[in-house]
């Protein structure tokens, strides 16, 4: 016996669904014969064309069609609002956390402004090329300006001139300022109770500050900054190696002291200026004391200066033996020390009076004349890491000065500032 075909059941229409939900239809041929007939007269009253109430033909509904309560009203699906099911309670901290919001955004909004404003007038009354940043702390911020006093303002300024070199920063907190005029729109000044930060002179800008890119400071110590690398000169580059010694000068500048500086012709000679004639002055490299040793002509040249022969330490009548017989000097160029002993003679007085006995030696006179017309002052001053704090208001100074990784950071202090104001140019900010 074969099973019942299973006929599948079909989806309920939505029309059907919004059918039910319209009102009634209207019939025009009852609603006629009602106003001609008497209606207190129950046989005056038709049966209805339609039964929405489901009572059958010809029965009257119970509901009366004349009461409003009964009337059609399509069904609302939208619900309660979500914020009118909450209870009193919630109602009340939702109003006060959307009002602390509104005044903290006031807040931030009138110290932005109040920021912006008092870095204008900072740069504009310390004369500054770059403005500076400025961050008003403590909070609230309306608070402090009504009572016209700010705790603590930090100001960050990039790029200070000072002097021959530019500080890379100034870091400051000011602490206790007595606002003059009237936050945020109207700032005249202000006076600072108490000034500290620090300062720097950045090791990467001090090459480009003095032109002298080729040079690296690097930190030898807490008040000493190693100086490596080249220097032109007569269209060669010499090694340049030297020390810089810092030290605080006065609580308003740093100075430099410069020692131990060389300069390396490579493979030729080693300058080193200075006063202390036992380690200063002009002394030929290895490379070049070897090539003179091997080379009679060369060495020739130079036995034929006294001022060498005395500083060689050896007997005059060897080096004339030397002079006359090829075999003799081949044999004093030859023994052991001697090219160490031409690297111990200072070849400053011996070329200042013998101009072509360097070009004999197989070295540039033209070059060697410049090396030695380097001045020791004028070379220091070139390395030198000097810097002086710019012109301010009130007593600011530095101390505890060191060296660093980064470069020449110092600490600095100060008091009773007046920023603007009476003290200053007075121009109302607020105003500008």
């Amino acid at each position: 016996m074969r099973p019942p075909t299973r006929i599948p059941r079909q989806a309920p229409n939505p029309y059907d669904e919004l059918a039910r939900l319209a009102p009634p239809e209207y019939d025009h041929d009852v609603a006629e014969a009602s106003r001609d007939r008497d209606p207190l007269d129950p046989a005056a009253t038709p049966a209805r064309a339609h039964d929405p109430a489901g009572t059958g033909p010809g029965i009257a509904s119970d509901r009366d069609d004349d009461d409003p309560a009964d009337a059609w009203s399509p069904p609302d699906h939208r619900g309660r609002s979500r914020f009118g099911s909450l209870s009193l309670a919630v109602k009340l901290t939702l109003t006060l956390v959307v009002g602390a919001a509104f005044l903290l955004l006031a807040d931030r909004a009138a110290e932005m402004y109040a920021q912006r404003k008092a870095a204008d007038k900072l740069q504009q009354s310390l004369g500054l090329a770059t403005r500076p940043d400025v961050d008003i702390q403590g909070f609230p911020f309306l608070t402090q300006v009504a009572a016209k006093r700010l705790d603590r303002v930090d100001v960050t300024v990039p790029d200070v001139p000072a002097g021959r070199v530019s500080l890379d920063e100034v870091r400051a907190t000011a602490r206790d300022i007595r606002v003059e005029g009237s936050l945020p729109d109207s700032l005249q000044g202000a006076v600072v109770g108490r000034l500290d930060g620090d300062v720097l002179l950045s090791f990467d800008d001090l090459g480009r500050e003095l032109g002298a890119s080729q040079v690296k400071f690097t930190d030898a110590g807490p008040d000493t900054v190693h100086i490596t690398g080249s220097l032109p000169v007569a269209g060669h580059d010499l090694r340049l190696r030297a020390r810089a010694h810092i030290a605080n000068e006065g609580g308003r500048s740093v100075a430099t002291t410069v020692d131990g500086m060389r300069l390396d012709i490579p493979g030729v000679a080693t300058y080193r200026p200075g006063k202390d004639r036992a380690h200063s002055g002009l002394r030929l490299a290895p490379e070049t004391a070897s090539a003179i040793a091997r080379s009679k002509d060369q060495a020739r040249a130079m036995l034929q200066v006294p001022s060498v022969v005395r500083a060689l330490g050896v007997p005059e009548e060897q080096v004339r033996r030397a002079l006359r017989s090829e075999d003799e000097l081949a044999r004093f160029t030859g023994r052991p020390g001697f090219v160490r002993q031409l690297m111990n003679v200072n070849l400053v007085d011996v070329v200042a009076a013998n101009p072509q006995l360097m070009k004999k030696a197989g070295v540039d006179p033209a070059l060697v004349d410049a090396v030695l017309n380097l001045r020791p002052p004028e070379l220091s001053d070139r390395l030198s890491l000097s810097f002086e704090l710019p012109k301010t208001p009130g007593d600011v100074r530095l101390r505890d000065i060191r060296v660093e990784r980064q470069g020449i950071r110092a600490e600095l202090v100060g008091s009773a500032l007046e920023i603007g104001g009476n003290g200053g140019n007075g121009e109302n900010v607020g105003n500008g």
